[in-house]
């Protein structure tokens, strides 16, 4: 199974940041869904990051809200969402997290969640619903499985929590560029390269940015940062939403989509991180992941 190590240090050699799409399994069906997301690693996803839908999705904006929906009316199941993982690495192997809610783990049995889905194929679990102060609920049991740890940092997250979550990160931080939910957004956030910079001063460890990424323009501006990935989740389920009478549209908006955010990160060069940063000096306040 390929890792995440292996792909973060072979775009590192090409010099381009990765390119994770964020599909709801199941969204608007499961024969869709399995056609969309390998559509996507055909047009030139690196990583795969997966939702397994939730009726309270409280990270998310009414767009992915609307997606889980779609995909729960479907008939979708953590059970079913197995299967279509091992189809998806029969397909290709390409790295896949799962982005999710604790409740989901917590009824199917948390060590029975992680040893399950690893062995399908899946490298690693967000809860995006569990800070890090309660990492130790699902750590040892997620490490003891063979998965890598993915936390989320948000824009006021202090420079100590910054450390305490990279520490606790083995495959990559997740971070957030906007404050408030998942959705697309016509302007980039102007605090997202400052963000990506603290990041890249503190820890070793991939930082790849989501949350408001609605077009090539801002995935080409992320990676010029110096991001090691780029995740987009909104615009492709707009994509879907807009096409659901049409599968054969569908499908060539979002290979279309994928093709054009691909060649756009390909061509952006990442700058250096900001030297000047000391965590020790920021002055980030408010609430915190």
């Amino acid at each position: 199974m390929k890792t995440y190590k292996q792909v973060f240090s072979e775009l590192a050699q090409a010099n381009r940041a990765a390119l994770i799409p964020f599909f709801v399994i199941g969204d608007p069906d499961l024969d869709t869904s399995l056609a969309i997301v390998k559509t996507a690693i055909d047009a030139g996803a690196d990583v795969l990051e997966l939702g397994i839908p939730f009726s309270d999705p409280i990270a998310d904006g009414p767009t992915i809200q609307k997606a889980d929906i779609r995909a729960l009316k479907s008939g979708m199941t953590v059970r079913k969402a197995l299967e279509f993982i091992r189809n998806i690495k029969d397909h290709k192997d390409v790295p896949i997290g799962l982005l999710m809610y604790y409740n989901l783990i917590y009824q199917y049995g948390k060590e029975r969640f992680f040893r399950d889905f690893h062995q399908a194929g899946v490298n690693s679990v967000l809860v995006a619903d569990m800070s890090i102060d309660d990492a130790d609920e699902i750590y040892d049991a997620a490490i003891s499985a063979g998965l890598d740890t993915v936390f989320m940092v948000t824009p006021n997250t202090e420079p100590a929590r910054m450390k305490l979550i990279a520490s606790k990160t083995t495959g990559f931080i997740y971070t957030v560029s906007v404050l408030g939910v998942t959705g697309s957004r016509a302007d980039l956030s102007d605090v997202v390269e400052g963000l990506i910079a603290k990041l890249k001063k503190i820890t070793p460890v991939p930082v790849c940015v989501g949350f408001g990424i609605s077009k090539a323009e801002h995935a080409a501006a992320i990676a010029r940062a110096g991001a090691d990935g780029v995740i987009i989740g909104s615009k492709i389920a707009e994509l879907i939403e807009r096409n659901l009478s049409d599968k054969g549209k569908m499908l060539a908006e979002i290979a279309g989509f994928i093709g054009k955010v691909r060649r756009a990160i390909g061509n952006s060069v990442a700058k250096p991180p900001n030297e000047s940063f000391d965590p020790a000096q920021d002055g980030f306040g408010g609430l915190n992941i």
